[in-house]
């Protein structure tokens, strides 16, 4: 009999899942899967190998929470095991805060410590721990491990984290975190594998994705990062805003009336591409559109990245090369593109073949290595799961 790990990244609206077997120090994938449509037309699907096994509908499960869904998918992951045994349940945590720079076992004085942490990741935190409370409720036998998005940026110089406000607030955790450090840290292993000289040097990782941010790494180590307190911060994302001047948050409150939670909402869920566009979130669908406001917000999204890359690369003293990862990082080469001819400057140039294809992007002239590759988060949770719960 083998061990098994379970992987969950819960989000707004969806919840995802991995299933590794754990044998002899190796991890094997053997299904994925998900819930998507959470709160609107649920749908659950499993799948081995890309191939759909088993999937559901709920017609009436609009207002089904997430916990509705968390026995649909341990049911489908223990039988599809067999006689082998679910070992533990790896969770991605979005915000780990100073303390939890490492895996921790999630019990209940750990548990009240990320709750607290909560406010500043207002879209992910709260889903994330539902799903913990699900499965100790349902498997409370089962070993549980956070896995946190802002481990991998811990040990940043005080200055690059530090924000210019009275010192009594950083001591209370008012500072720069940093955040998507599982996919940082697997595409900084990966790197290893297929470009071992700039994994040595100096990388920046773009992870563009509904939510987006880069890293700045040298050395395999983080450095430096575009998103900060919170996950608002930095590059203009799906329906984020990024950075942003707080003047204007004390205009919106102070002239207009705007209430700390209807800024709360404007922010995370109706700034970014699908503010600024005033049509959508989904960047195909911008890039193929006629409309001007489609247009504008892909020349800001576009801008705003060239920006920081700048401003990254000045943090490492210098840069080596550019990795586009997760769902726009991967699937957009117009993005790319745009994104590649503005940095020539520091010598990117751009295979238009490679381009379309992914891998390896830059030409033999290009004095940055230049690389699209796909991220996987759940690999980087199952891993660190194991070697919390089975190594010990």
């Amino acid at each position: 009999m083998s061990d098994a790990i379970l992987t969950l990244n819960a989000g707004s609206s969806s919840l995802k899942f991995s299933l590794f077997e754990a044998s002899g120090g190796a991890l094997t994938r053997l299904a994925d899967g998900d819930v998507t449509g959470i709160g609107d037309a649920p749908r659950f699907e499993a799948r081995v190998g890309g191939e759909v096994v088993a999937a559901r509908r709920w017609a009436e499960g609009g207002g089904l929470a997430h916990e509705a869904f968390l026995d649909e998918i341990l049911n489908w992951a223990e039988a599809h095991l067999g006689g082998d045994r679910l070992a533990a349940v790896g969770h991605r945590i979005v915000h780990g805060g100073a303390e939890f720079i490492a895996p921790a076992r999630l019990d209940a004085a750990v548990m009240a410590k990320l709750e607290a942490l909560s406010p500043l990741a207002p879209l992910h935190q709260p889903h994330n721990l539902a799903a913990v409370r699900a499965v100790a409720k349902a498997r409370p036998d089962v070993a549980q491990v956070g896995c946190f998005d802002t481990a991998f940026h811990h040990g940043h110089a005080p200055e690059v984290d530090r924000f210019g406000l009275p010192r009594e607030w950083e001591a209370k955790g008012v500072r720069r975190y940093g955040f998507h450090g599982l996919s940082y840290e697997f595409i900084a292993g990966r790197m290893r594998e297929l470009d071992p000289a700039l994994a040595a040097g100096r990388m920046i990782v773009a992870h563009l994705g509904a939510g987006a941010s880069l890293c700045a790494i040298r050395g395999g180590r983080s450095v430096d990062s575009t998103m900060g307190f919170s996950a608002l911060d930095g590059l203009v994302m799906a329906t984020r805003c990024g950075a942003l001047d707080p003047g204007v948050i004390l205009y919106l409150e102070a002239s207009h009336g705007l209430t700390a939670s209807a800024i709360e909402d404007m922010l995370y869920r109706r700034s970014g591409l699908l503010g600024v566009s005033g049509i959508t979130d989904e960047m195909q669908v911008l890039l193929a559109s006629d409309d001007p406001a489609a247009r504008e917000a892909v020349d800001l999204y576009v801008f705003r990245i060239v920006r920081e890359i700048g401003a990254l690369a000045a943090s490492m003293g210098g840069l080596d090369g550019v990795v586009f990862t997760a769902g726009v990082g991967e699937h957009a080469p117009a993005i790319r593109q745009r994104v590649c001819a503005r940095l020539d400057w520091l010598g990117a140039s751009l295979d238009a073949a490679a381009n379309e294809r992914g891998g390896r992007i830059s030409d033999a002239a290009s004095r940055l290595a230049l690389w699209a590759a796909p991220t996987d988060e759940e690999q980087v949770i199952a891993r660190q799961t194991r070697d919390l719960v089975l190594a010990a």
